[in-house]
């Protein structure tokens, strides 16, 4: 009703590129994804056991740090660091290495913008996005019935099991 609390709460995946298997799940109650991207890496390494090539992120996940410390795990960083909106208008294709001075934002842009960034970023879309898509609109998951982080965490990793069963089989 109005004027009643709810409880929010935000989901990350890391999803394989080979068969949209949730390799990492985790539940926040923070609005914000951008400190979520290296606690989901950490967890991909130790739930596979080695880091990930390559992972792409939207720009809700941007932060200066992540890119070297990814890159001290072995894994090449692509993380949007514009809207959707302002990569539609901005269409730069960059080449080659970003200049030496530029900035860790400035340098994950101009990654972005090579055509192997470009390439690399696209398959995001076809590699996570249908994972929250069938989540939500085929199994018809779209709030929790359980209150509290515990039960909350513990419902999330019921539904990204059964994402993964139907996956495998």
């Amino acid at each position: 009703g109005r004027g009643a609390y709810i409880q929010g709460y935000n989901c990350q995946t890391a999803v394989d590129d080979a068969h949209q298997i949730i390799v990492a799940a985790a539940v926040s109650n923070q609005p914000p994804d951008n400190g979520n991207l290296m606690p989901m890496l950490e967890q991909t390494v130790a739930n596979c056991g080695q880091a990930p090539e390559k992972m792409t992120a939207d720009s809700g996940y941007w932060c200066p740090e992540v890119p070297a410390a990814a890159e001290e795990l072995g894994t090449a960083a692509y993380i949007a660091t514009e809207t959707r909106q302002e990569r539609k208008r901005n269409k730069t294709v960059t080449e080659g290495e970003a200049s030496a001075g530029a900035s860790p934002r400035e340098a994950m842009w101009h990654k972005v913008r090579t055509k192997e960034g470009r390439e690399v970023y696209a398959r995001r879309k076809a590699i996570v996005e249908p994972v929250h898509g069938q989540q939500k609109e085929a199994r018809g998951f779209r709030r929790f019935l359980l209150r509290g982080m515990g039960k909350v965490e513990g419902e999330f990793g019921l539904v990204c099991i059964g994402h993964n069963l139907l996956k495998l089989y």
